[in-house]
């Protein structure tokens, strides 16, 4: 049985963004979010739920999960594979887009309702050593939350390390997925008495796709290939590059050891001062 990665764009909205399958969504979201008791949340409609894309016009989807509780409470899920180094800004953008439209022509700002931002991320961005963060706007003062309107959540993929047999809560079960599903070949035991799972990993199962949504989900993993490739590529131009400008500042400090001190050598070449003294010392010796 071959699944699908479900950090990939296409397969992670087919997944969580089915109107057919919503309590997918809901199960996340309680779970991310830890909601519990009176906060559960029981239903979602969903923002321009899944429908896969023409190849040509995949430049053009913008947020992965959007949607909103019975409450009007709004849920963005942004998923990121590649530290592209502008993900807070990035988060704060769409949480502002999702909550300035609420409001109404009589400016009535009590209409307003809470925006929960969850980024799932496939690298590093915070330097806790726990997986998941939560950020809230708090005063300096007090440390007490009282600015509600916005809240982060943050899954940072490459610092979840548990195994199977360690998966007890629901959150761990939903992480473990996203990182590992497409490197299993079966439902694991740890999940087939949850539904919420066994229909996600059925959805997850590309036998059952039909053949646009894998021309498309292939489409996606080379255009990230390509972009990891490119990413590579531009650093050793930039490692190869730095080398022969270092080698050439060597080059001139060795020719003006005789006649100038090392400090001036250091500013008229950009090296500092202790590889020009070190390079006096190795040719004098």
């Amino acid at each position: 049985m071959q699944f699908a990665d479900p950090k990939n764009d296409l397969a992670f909205k087919k997944i969580f963004k089915d109107e057919r399958h919503k309590e997918i969504l809901i199960s996340f979201l309680n779970a991310i979010l830890n909601f519990q008791d009176g906060r559960v949340i029981a239903e979602v409609s969903l923002i321009d739920p899944y429908q896969v894309l023409k190849i040509p016009e995949l430049k053009e989807t913008i947020l992965d999960i959007q949607a909103t509780n019975k409450s009007g409470e709004s849920f963005i899920i942004e998923i990121q594979k590649k530290d592209l180094d502008d993900f807070t800004k990035r988060s704060f953008y769409y949480t502002s887009k999702a909550y300035a439209p609420q409001l109404s022509r009589e400016n009535d700002y009590s209409e307003l309702k809470k925006v929960y931002f969850i980024g799932i991320l496939n690298f590093n961005m915070f330097t806790n050593e726990s997986y998941v963060s939560r950020h809230l706007i708090a005063s300096q003062e007090t440390n007490t939350q009282e600015l509600d309107d916005f809240e982060f959540t943050f899954i940072e993929l490459s610092k979840f390390t548990k195994e199977l047999e360690a998966l007890y809560s629901i959150l761990d079960k939903w992480v473990y997925f996203l990182k590992n599903a497409e490197d299993l070949t079966m439902i694991p035991i740890q999940y087939q008495d949850m539904q919420e799972f066994k229909e996600a990993f059925a959805i997850a199962t590309q036998a059952t796709w039909d053949e646009h949504e894998l021309e498309v989900y292939d489409y996606m993993k080379l255009k990230e290939f390509d972009a990891i490739n490119a990413l590579r590529t531009a650093e050793r131009k930039g490692f190869k590059k730095g080398f022969e400008e270092g080698k050439a500042q060597i080059s001139i400090a060795k020719n003006l050891l005789d006649i100038l001190d090392d400090e001036t050598i250091a500013k008229k070449t950009g090296l500092s001062v202790d590889t020009v003294n070190n390079l006096r010392i190795k040719i004098e010796s």
